[in-house]
């Protein structure tokens, strides 16, 4: 912001001074189409020669100062576009690493399902074995059907994460 307030001051100042023409050493200032000389009218004085070199003068540093001004819009247009394609590029960032948050979040979620399952059974796997064998205690076989119950539960819970 200060470098744009800065470059518009000293455009104004360019602006301002833009009619004033050194020319064989003496400045001139131009006003519509007189020709001042310290404060004093000299274009009747001036021969045409000297009138239309001193305007030439004066042209060629008006287009110098509307070169220079256009150069200045066009690079602060490029700044602008660079801003503008580097807040493009931090959002496509963002939305990147929030994808990929996502992505991860999903694949734990898979993960604990897939082991909830597999703890499920397992657990059913082995206390059939047990039970196929006659070694569960009714105790022991009441404990088991709340762990079954209790992996059926997480495993539901880890379903119902996932989706």
């Amino acid at each position: 912001m200060r470098i744009l307030l800065v470059v518009l001051f000293m455009s104004l100042g360019f602006l301002l001074n833009a009619q004033d023409v050194s020319f064989n050493g003496v400045t001139y200032e131009i006003k519509k189409d007189r020709i001042f000389k310290d404060s004093v009218d000299v274009t009747d004085v001036l021969s045409v020669d000297e009138k239309a070199e001193i305007r030439a003068a004066f042209d060629k540093k008006m287009t110098q100062i509307a070169a220079s001004e256009e150069t200045k819009k066009r690079i602060e247009k490029a700044e602008k576009e660079q801003e503008k394609a580097e807040k493009d590029q931090k959002r496509a960032e963002k939305k990147q690493k929030k994808a990929e948050k996502a992505l991860k979040k999903k694949e734990k979620a898979q993960s604990n399902f897939d082991k909830s399952t597999k703890k499920h059974k397992d657990a059913i796997k082995k206390y059939e074995k047990l039970k196929k064998k006659g070694k569960l205690s009714p105790q022991d076989e009441e404990k088991w059907l709340e762990k079954i119950n209790k992996y059926k539960e997480a495993s539901a819970k880890a379903k119902k994460k996932l989706k």
